[in-house]
């Protein structure tokens, strides 16, 4: 690690994190008696924390963000130039590298043509239900308002976005919510044994059937739209079976419903295209972004837009509410577009998405060797270098291994000196998948080192 804390200041530090500091998705009572975990350098895919421990991150930050790795100085460089230049005017003007950064997202997004500048995920997908409510008053008497979402899906953390969220452990506590959401079933062809009525063939058409099943059911005139992640994340590490987006997308087409992708997790590289939807030659008429959009350098999302959903809100000028009526205040900072500009240049330069897709196959392959060797494993799936292992009891019942034991290999693993991450605490019974999304300048060597951690520790918990 070059930099270093001394003793006393590092105390400090800690003792000041104790005492002041709320983190996020933590119970904060065993802090009383131990220490957290206090993060001070990154450099590519190594970390290094207070004690100068020094881990190989597999999860890109925890959450997914850190998509070309840590310590990149022209990023840094790149928004220290702009802050001097110019840090902040109110998104209801324009900025140079605004204009500049929608140019270049939107040339990768065939069919897309407009972008929104906000602060978070959370706030992305908040902007495209807004935009579903108010289309629906502008056109549809107020009456096609309602929204579907995923059971396993997570959309954010407000309390709008947990209203579309289909993870119930995440949900717990904070109803009661935004009224006219619906959830349809997920789309996990391992857990279909567990649907009744799924079949085993053409699973992916039927797991479709079923959103048309709740569209039929509430009624088509009072549907706006669909909103859907392209691979599940949170809720599992779920691709689509085969079939399922094509009839995904003939189903809102018949119905005129909105489809509303969050790519927020898989959006810019993560599956080793641009975006997750183009994996699966569907076309959205929204999608969110924020995670990877500027790798974790500064705070940014988006929402595009096709031009038709665009024109509907400037149309009839005379009326002075027919616009979007929504401000979003650090939406106009100016570091988050120049940092994703670099972002982008980056993931060019070094071939990033090639990258993806050849180490995404080789932690597949790597995972598919730890199946042969460890019963536990009862099902790997991913796309590109966003994996997971899901963990069963026996393959025969596939019986989901309890969350504590989950955590025990991750536990066992960050002991080695590698950060994997798992579902928790967000759907009952089945917080049972670890989770792999390094960032996207991984390494064979990287790749190998991370499952042969995860190969150790599952011999450790599970014998």
């Amino acid at each position: 690690m070059d930099g270093t804390i001394n003793e006393n200041d590092l105390s400090r530090i800690i003792a000041a994190d104790k005492a002041h500091v709320w983190h996020h998705l933590t119970q904060h009572k065993p802090f009383e008696t131990s220490d957290p975990r206090i993060w001070v350098e990154g450099r590519g895919m190594r970390l290094w924390d207070q004690d100068g421990k020094e881990y190989l991150d597999a999860v890109s930050g925890a959450v997914w963000t850190v998509n070309v790795g840590y310590g990149r100085e022209r990023i840094a460089d790149a928004i220290r130039d702009q802050l001097v230049r110019l840090n902040y005017f109110a998104g209801a003007a324009g900025s140079v590298p605004g204009a500049r950064f929608a140019e270049r997202i939107i040339e990768k997004m065939p069919g897309l043509a407009r972008l929104y500048y906000c602060n978070s995920g959370s706030e992305a997908n908040e902007k495209a239900f807004k935009i579903v409510r108010q289309i629906a008053h502008k056109r549809h008497g107020g009456r096609k308002h309602k929204i579907l979402y995923r059971d396993r899906d997570y959309h954010g953390t407000t309390i709008t976005a947990l209203s579309a969220g289909g993870q119930d452990e995440r949900n717990a506590q904070y109803g009661p919510f935004t009224p006219g959401f619906l959830r349809v079933p997920h789309c996990l062809q391992y857990r279909a044994h567990e649907q009744e009525g799924a079949p085993q063939e053409n699973y992916g058409e039927w797991a479709a059937d079923q959103i048309e099943a709740v569209i039929l059911r509430e009624g088509p005139d009072t549907v706006g739209a669909l909103c859907l992640e392209p691979v599940t994340a949170g809720g599992g590490v779920i691709p689509p079976p085969s079939g399922y987006w094509e009839r995904v997308q003939d189903i809102c087409r018949r119905h005129d419903i909105l489809l509303i992708i969050d790519e927020v997790v898989c959006g810019v590289g993560r599956t080793g295209t641009w975006f997750g939807y183009q994996q699966y030659g569907v076309q959205p008429d929204m999608v969110t972004m924020a995670k990877g959009v500027a790798s974790g350098y500064a705070a940014i999302a988006c929402l595009a837009t096709t031009e038709a959903v665009f024109d509907q809100f400037k149309d009839d000028a005379s009326d002075p509410l027919n616009y979007f009526r929504d401000v979003s205040t650090f939406g106009g900072c100016t570091a988050g577009p120049v940092a994703a500009l670099e972002n982008l240049a980056i993931i060019e330069d070094e071939g990033l998405l090639a990258n993806t897709t050849a180490m995404g196959a080789r932690l597949m392959d790597n995972l598919r060797d730890l199946m042969e060797r460890h019963a536990v494993i009862g099902d790997v799936r991913g796309a590109g270098l966003f994996c997971g292992a899901e963990l069963v009891t026996d393959r025969e019942s596939r019986a989901p291994v309890q969350e504590a034991r989950v955590a025990a290999v991750v536990s066992d693993c960050a002991k080695q000196g590698v950060l994997i991450g798992m579902t928790n605490r967000s759907i009952p019974g089945y917080n049972n998948t670890l989770c792999f999304s390094p960032a996207l300048i991984a390494t064979e060597s990287d790749i190998d080192a991370i499952t042969d951690a995860v190969d150790q520790a599952l011999a450790r918990v599970f014998g």
